[in-house]
């Protein structure tokens, strides 16, 4: 009765669509859930993800939960992630991730989950990082600790939106730095983002981590606009 009251005051409803959230439903409705336009590519070590990074890093493995496109549900989830403070979209979607990573060969011997870190200043104003409350839930799911400490965000950044592939580039080179190589030494780090597009701060992050001995990266994002 007291939780039927709050909703009259405060409606649950699908972060998606907007309707109302029947009880058993969370975040999200069971529609909208279904309909999630999954890739898959956690199946497949040749996908477009992977190939974004082919002759730039060296990876374990890459990989999205959802396929993004302007006017999406997909975008409208993200949205809400970044700049509504919907944190639990990011755990939602990044447990549902991790449950099907669990079945992939390739994430399977994942060691630890490293979000994509934001600059202090933009955490503060932001309030939290959207990557890692997607870690968050990739960790429940996969049982794998999340990192926040040992990778740091050195520079501030302009936003990569409607820059060009060179110029996000150049956005984000030599932003990133390795603040205690010894946690990272011969483990394989799942590096978590929000949306691939071009893969360049992935790229930074990756290059900041390259030169610890025995460290084997794999990135996982929750969308791609790559399809």
């Amino acid at each position: 009765m007291i939780r039927d009251f709050i909703s009259l005051i405060y409606p649950r409803i699908c972060a998606s669509c907007g309707n109302s959230l029947w009880k058993r439903e969370v975040v999200i409705c069971t529609f909208c859930n279904y309909h999630l336009p999954k890739t898959s590519f956690h199946l497949e070590e040749d996908n477009p993800v992977s190939r974004l990074f082919w002759g730039r890093v060296n990876l374990v493995g890459a990989a999205a939960f959802l396929s993004f496109n302007k006017g999406s549900r997909v975008q409208k989830l993200i949205h809400q992630l970044k700049y509504k403070g919907r944190k639990d979209i990011g755990v939602f979607l990044g447990y549902r991730y991790g449950q099907l990573l669990l079945n992939s060969p390739v994430f399977i011997s994942v060691n630890i989950i490293v979000p994509v870190p934001l600059h202090r200043k933009k955490q503060q104003k932001r309030g939290y990082n959207q990557s890692e409350q997607i870690a968050i839930g990739l960790s429940d799911a996969m049982k794998i600790p999340v990192d926040t400490h040992t990778l740091a965000r050195i520079k501030a950044t302009e936003t990569q939106t409607r820059k060009s592939r060179f110029h996000r580039w150049e956005n984000v080179k030599e932003i990133f730095s390795v603040t205690e190589p010894r946690p990272f030494i011969n483990q394989h780090i799942l590096l978590v983002d929000d949306v691939i597009t071009t893969g360049a701060t992935l790229e930074s992050c990756i290059q900041a981590i390259s030169s610890i001995p025995g460290c084997r990266v794999s990135v996982a994002a929750l969308a791609t606009a790559l399809i």
